[in-house]
């Protein structure tokens, strides 16, 4: 069943006016009066809606009873990618959402290709906003992880928080997922660009309380690397166990 994201307040029994860009993806699908479909606001839990008008610039719904679906991980996963080129920055965020992380940090470090900043950098975050909430729709996630304003790697150091556990991924780490101490309940992945993040920057990251993990005896792409992570994080300690 098709799923969409409103945001707007979702009042069951009601007639509701669908915006403009679920109504290009109405159309799209070909949809057609009478047929079912799911409407969600991102706050948590989803409303069966039911195609009741649909014209070329206007489509209306009724709204049917908000079912309280959580699909969340009990485990809370943030994703510090340093920003990656091309449609590899997309991929991590998309398949990010899919496998369940709740925040998404971009950081700009020295071996970053790409250079933003000012409008330029407002409108890269709005586009991956957009991605993560396409995901959504895609994944049945009723609670859009947050992306948040890009900063750089060392103003991301500074603002870690200190209640989570901080894993960097490192082909130098000698840590494996299996030592840790104690399962935790939120953790927070750093994930470096193509080339990886510099010794200094693993240094600082190290001095900051980051632990450097090693995941196996290969060297894996940043788009690899920190899905990878998350799947086992996910495995061992979220909702795949």
């Amino acid at each position: 069943m098709p799923r969409f994201f409103v945001d707007a307040a979702l009042e069951p029994g009601a007639p509701f006016e669908l915006p403009e860009p679920v109504l290009r993806h109405v159309q799209v699908l070909r949809l057609k009066e009478g047929d079912a479909l799911t409407l969600f606001d991102g706050r948590g839990g989803e409303v069966a809606a039911t195609l009741s008008s649909l014209e070329k610039r206007r489509a209306t719904v009724r709204l049917g009873q908000h079912l309280s679906l959580e699909r969340e991980s009990r485990l809370t996963i943030g994703l510090v990618q340093a920003v990656s080129s091309g449609e590899k920055m997309d991929f991590t965020l998309q398949k990010g959402v899919e496998l369940g992380v709740s925040f998404f940090q971009p950081v700009l470090s020295e071996r970053s290709v790409v250079r933003l900043s000012g409008d330029r950098a407002d409108k890269r975050v709005a586009r991956w906003q957009d991605i993560v909430v396409s995901a959504c729709e895609q994944s049945g996630r009723n609670r859009i992880p947050e992306v948040r304003p890009l900063i750089t790697y060392d103003e991301w150091l500074k603002e870690a928080p200190p209640d989570a556990a901080r894993l960097m991924l490192s082909p130098l780490g000698t840590q494996k997922l299996s030592t840790l101490a104690e399962a935790p309940s939120r953790a927070w992945l750093l994930a470096g660009p193509e080339g990886g993040l510099t010794a200094k920057e693993e240094a600082a990251a190290m001095a900051a309380g980051w632990q450097p993990l090693k995941l196996g005896e290969r060297i894996l792409r940043t788009e690899t690397a920190a899905l990878a992570a998350v799947a086992a994080l996910q495995t061992l300690w979220g909702d795949f166990a």
